[in-house]
């Protein structure tokens, strides 16, 4: 479903990377409102990572809850998670749910009135060693990531509230906030923003901005200096899905708004026309930038609407992700959805211009090991030792449904 706004006449001032520039953009809007039907896409729903990230946010907040309240082989009762559910964001039984893996958690009888209590087992407590010295290695990076996301609000400036719901996509633990002087060793300052509401602010860059992935991948592919590049000249890389068709006008307009001028995330944005295909293409270019600096560039579609206001995003920025398909997909999973950023996932590696984040690969790990705990409960209801079995063998009693189902596919039909 298309439709065409009156033309609008669009002539800003811009903040450039090294001056203030009196830039005069004269725009004839061809802004079009896209309502397009959502195509699933296989390759993004089977990556681990991505289809079992709500569940490993919960799994890790449990495994830092223990390791706080008591020593790794001690161990707590339920009651001291399940008061917790809400905040934990458990859905359903929080017994039921730490049974679900028991690759993370031993249950034992408690010794007071027979409760169940949970401890880390040995490959939990291994891994998370491994996490607190990857975040101890690479602080610097990871908060470098927060300083970035301060730097596209408005006034460098997030609520405390705010910033909380974004430490997980970004790295952080969740009491970062707590320790004001490690914040103030970092460079950023804690203000007040009204209602006494405390906000946390980025130190100024000054005269030298930030350069944005997509900013960053124009000068790779051009070979030369931002400096003598057009703001036009940068676009977004395209990942198009398979089976995906769009109509005519919707593709017309989608390469027409790659040759809109750019306007980078962390430029100042407060003269810009909302309805309008320059503010179209920059709503689209601050998301892409946010879930460029997430750990696995992927993120509950909820939590990026919080932002919304701070970043000058449009009311209806969630249909951004359904105008712009080549550049995101929706991953509807576990009753909710989730956006990710394709350009992380289907781009060669060696001509990304995305950074990896330092923990990604640790959290890939606690995905593995979540993985194994299917293989102990199937194994477990067979009466089978799960210490028999090797990688492969995991992965076979894995999927061992989906294999027998693609068998019975593929069996040829018995003739009467």
């Amino acid at each position: 479903m298309l439709s065409l706004a009156k033309s609008l006449i669009y002539r800003p001032s811009l903040l450039s990377q090294s001056k203030t520039l009196a830039l005069i953009l004269t725009q004839r809007c061809s802004y079009v409102n896209v309502t397009m039907k959502w195509k699933k896409d296989p390759y993004f729903d089977s990556i681990d990572i991505l289809t079992k990230s709500k569940d490993l946010k919960i799994l890790i907040s449990v495994k830092n809850l223990i390791l706080s309240l008591s020593p790794p082989e001690t161990g707590i009762p339920i009651s001291s998670i399940s008061k917790l559910d809400r905040q934990l964001e458990v859905s359903g039984r929080v017994t039921a749910f730490l049974r679900k893996y028991p690759s993370f958690f031993q249950e034992f009888t408690g010794p007071k009135y027979n409760l169940p209590w949970f401890k880390l087992t040995k490959d939990a407590i291994e891994l998370d060693q491994e996490e607190r010295m990857v975040y101890e290695g690479k602080i610097g990076q990871i908060v470098d990531r927060l300083r970035l996301l301060l730097l596209m609000s408005r006034e460098r400036t997030l609520p405390f509230r705010v910033v909380q719901g974004m430490l997980w996509y970004l790295g952080l633990p969740d009491n970062f906030l707590k320790n004001q002087e490690k914040l103030l060793h970092f460079g950023f300052e804690i203000v007040e923003i009204g209602d006494g509401e405390k906000g946390l602010k980025a130190p100024d860059p000054g005269q030298t901005l930030p350069l944005s992935a997509l900013q960053r991948n124009a000068i790779n592919e051009s070979g030369t200096q931002l400096d003598l590049l057009s703001r036009s000249d940068i676009h977004f890389p395209l990942f198009p899905s398979k089976g995906i068709r769009l109509k005519v006008k919707i593709r017309d307009w989608l390469d027409q708004l790659q040759k809109v001028p750019y306007i980078s995330p962390y430029e100042d944005f407060s003269d810009l026309e909302t309805y309008s295909d320059v503010a179209e293409k920059r709503a689209a270019g601050v998301l892409h930038e946010l879930l460029s600096i997430f750990v696995d560039n992927s993120a509950e579609r909820r939590r990026l609407l919080c932002l919304r206001k701070h970043l000058g995003l449009p009311q209806k920025c969630h249909k951004v992700f359904e105008r712009h398909p080549h550049v995101f997909y929706l991953l509807l999973k576990n009753k909710t959805c989730f956006v990710v950023l394709k350009e992380a996932y289907q781009a060669n590696e060696l001509g990304s211009v995305i950074k990896r984040h330092p923990l990604l690969n640790v959290r890939k790990k606690y995905v593995k090991l979540m993985k194994k705990s299917d293989a102990t409960l199937r194994n477990r209801r067979t009466g089978k030792p799960v210490s028999d079995l090797n990688e492969f063998g995991i992965f076979l009693h894995a999927n061992l449904p989906v294999l027998r189902k693609m068998r019975l596919l593929h069996q040829p039909k018995m003739r009467d």
